[in-house]
């Protein structure tokens, strides 16, 4: 059984989207988000409009029993510009796990600053399980998402 669940959540930033979209796209920043979601290692690639981060997370409670103490998530973007900012495909898969999230991020101006805006579906296929794992797996894909809200606004006030 497969089960789906649709993720549409925003971020503000007081910066314009050039300025967001140069620290979303920053190595640096990159490593401190991944560092502020509790990763027990990570690895972050930038190459020009394409970044791709893989963080070893702790395992969610429900899911431990499948995945073991811990799980790598990996998130593949690709960004290019739109109209009024910015926008990315997002991909984020758990290697030799059946969950996956395909969405888009889109960088927008909005008022003195920005918005970025997360939308996407979150998919496991895990039978008689799967919605259990999804209710798991979700808060763990907007926690991640607010953290890089939180540290984003810090970094752009600095």
């Amino acid at each position: 059984m497969m089960v789906r669940m649709d993720i549409d959540s925003h971020a503000e930033f007081a910066a314009q989207p050039d300025q967001v979209y140069a620290m979303l796209t920053d190595k640096s920043f990159l490593e401190k988000v991944c560092a502020e979601t509790h990763a027990r290692s990570y690895d972050v690639i930038v190459d020009g409009a394409s970044v791709k981060t893989s963080r070893e997370l702790p395992s969610p409670d429900a899911a431990r029993p499948f995945t073991g103490e811990t799980l790598t998530v990996i998130e593949d973007l690709s960004w290019s510009p739109a109209d009024s900012g910015y926008t990315a495909e997002v991909t984020m898969t758990v290697p030799g796990q059946p969950v996956n999230f395909n969405g888009r991020y889109t960088l927008a101006t909005s008022g003195a600053g920005s918005t970025l805006r997360l939308k996407g579906l979150l998919k496991v296929n895990v039978p008689l399980l799967g919605k259990k794992l999804e209710e798991a797996a979700a808060p763990a894909v907007m926690a991640a998402f607010k953290v890089q809200e939180k540290l984003g606004q810090d970094w752009l006030a600095d």
